[in-house]
């Protein structure tokens, strides 16, 4: 007998201006099932519940193809208010609550009860009187049926971070008919007591026959909670398997495995890098970088390496680099060479010879409407007082030697351009990243820190870049730090790859580590340390 689903999605697929990025993708569950929709990191799961949900930017960019069947019957989703209508809700990561209004108001909003008065039946049901006592009710018993103890007519601002997620939930389940929630990385706010108190809620909805698609990148919640997945890998369908006929290990390796296409071509390597020899020792660093808080991480970073940085989004990776830099709130030691920099100047790493390449190009790390020579020599000129000659009392900026260094830089770099008086907002994205790697070289930095070096840009300008740093580090033996989202990227140039996962870091792994070790690293499974990471 054929299982019921309350959803099935069958043969999506969705392209973003030529692009492929979800392929033949099959999605069911059924009532009352927890089901977790898995992958890394752009395998396409946001795309795919943004198609459930009917969001604008799925129409606006040419719709999808295949089917969605809710309660086996054929539907169109052109809008979240149709889903809505369908009985889909959707807690989200973000929360969506206005704060200067109590509990019952949020979960309330836009579906208020009213009742008639003398005036409205004058001039209109607009006119109506809230009832107040009414919408207390309802929200009480959904606060109720999530075991949530607190006062419906509380104000949300102020409440702890826990206790928004649970008023997110109470909403969605006040709502009438509701078939199926979608939960996007719930947990990733929450304390641990607050996280299990959510899966015990999820288990709950779930035995009043309500379905979860639960999104997560954490398998130990997984293995608690649901009773089946669905793994996603690159945009393309891997499958969907029952939970208890698989194990972590093997979760990961869905999620993760693949043949690692290296970026680049073996090369002689006679570097000799000592584990002795630590050129930047970071202890106990804290970074409040609004979603990328680091909590407490201690590197040691050899002299000569390439070292990686990895991890899920949200989990921290992106902090540790502009923490280092003073970008954000920084606590912590970070000794570099015997001296240590304190996050708290603006520039002071910068000074002491680390350079840092933003992983937002465009919106930090570029003047986009500035030539490429400015852009190479403005920070160099700003900090270190290069491409200045006096004159007088006053100094000028020398045009003819930035000039010289840009054309130099372009030349070193292939960096493809009419010339150095090109304005950068002009490039292709490899060469506007080109652009950010000469700014940072002119500050002839002992240490490089690369940030996302190859997002946003084709395959074959990201091969490009990757030889770049290979070059810089195995010729000039330029240190580097690199902060990568891409496995196989990190994988194809660092020496060790360090793994966060909330906030801290998970494992240091070898690049030729198995696939399920990165996997179980990055969805925060712990495991023993090997000895020589």
């Amino acid at each position: 007998m054929d299982t019921k689903y309350v959803l099935r999605m069958d043969g999506i697929s969705k392209e973003y201006y030529g692009t492929q990025v979800l392929k033949n993708i099959n999605l069911s569950v059924a009532p009352g099932e927890i089901h977790a929709l898995m992958g890394e990191n752009g395998a396409g799961k946001s795309t795919l519940m943004n198609i459930l949900f009917g969001m604008p930017v799925i129409h606006n960019t040419g719709g999808f193809d295949g089917t969605i069947e809710v309660d086996g019957v054929p539907v169109v989703i052109d809008s979240p208010h149709k889903a809505m209508e369908l009985g889909i809700g959707m807690v989200h990561q973000e929360f969506m609550l206005l704060p200067g209004f109590t509990i019952t108001e949020n979960i309330k909003i836009g579906r208020e009860i009213s009742s008639p008065t003398f005036i409205s039946r004058v001039f209109g049901k607009s006119l109506e009187k809230l009832d107040h006592k009414a919408m207390a009710k309802d929200a009480k018993k959904a606060l109720d049926t999530i075991g949530l103890n607190i006062e419906e007519y509380t104000r949300v601002k102020g409440l702890p971070v826990g206790y928004m997620q649970f008023i997110e939930i109470a909403r969605e389940i006040d709502k009438s008919g509701i078939k199926l929630l979608i939960f996007d990385e719930p947990t990733a706010v929450l304390t641990e007591s607050e996280a299990d108190r959510l899966l015990d809620t999820m288990k709950l909805l779930a035995k009043k026959g309500i379905a979860i698609i639960f999104i997560t990148h954490r398998i130990d919640e997984v293995m608690a909670v649901t009773n089946s997945m669905t793994i996603l890998r690159d945009g393309s369908f891997i499958d969907r398997v029952l939970t208890k006929d698989v194990n972590p290990v093997r979760i990961a390796e869905m999620m993760i495995g693949r043949k690692v296409e290296k970026l680049l071509d073996d090369t002689d390597d006679n570097r000799a890098i000592s584990s002795d020899d630590i050129i930047l020792d970071i202890k106990n660093l804290e970074v409040n970088m609004p979603g990328e808080r680091v909590k407490g991480v201690d590197l040691a970073i050899r002299r000569g390496e390439v070292f990686g940085i990895g991890g899920l989004a949200g989990q921290g990776k992106i902090g540790i680099p502009n923490g280092i830099m003073g970008l954000y709130e920084t606590t912590g030691s970070i000794i570099f060479e015997g001296d240590e920099i304190n996050p708290k100047i603006l520039g002071d790493a910068l000074r002491k010879g680390i350079a840092n390449v933003s992983e937002d190009r465009r919106g930090v790390g570029l003047l986009l409407n500035n030539s490429i020579e400015h852009n190479i020599t403005f920070t160099a000129m700003q900090i270190q007082g290069k491409f200045l000659k006096n004159f007088g009392i006053t100094r000028l900026y020398n045009k003819k030697q930035a000039l010289k260094h840009a054309k130099s830089m372009i030349k070193t770099l292939d960096i493809r351009c009419t010339g150095p008086e090109q304005a950068v907002g002009r490039l292709s994205g490899g060469n506007q990243q080109k652009v950010c790697i000469a700014r940072a070289l002119t500050l002839t930095p002992k240490l490089l820190i690369v940030s996302e070096p190859t997002r946003g840009i084709d395959i074959g300008a990201k091969k490009l870049v990757i030889e770049l740093l290979s070059k810089l580090n195995r010729e000039q033996g330029l240190t580097i730090i690199m902060v990568s989202s891409e496995l196989n990227e990190l994988r194809s140039i660092c020496d060790r790859i360090a793994i966060v996962a909330e906030g801290k870091i998970a494992r240091i792994l070898k690049p030729e580590d198995p696939d399920a070790e990165f996997g179980l690293a990055m969805s925060g499974v712990k495991q023993e340390v090997h000895k020589d990471e």
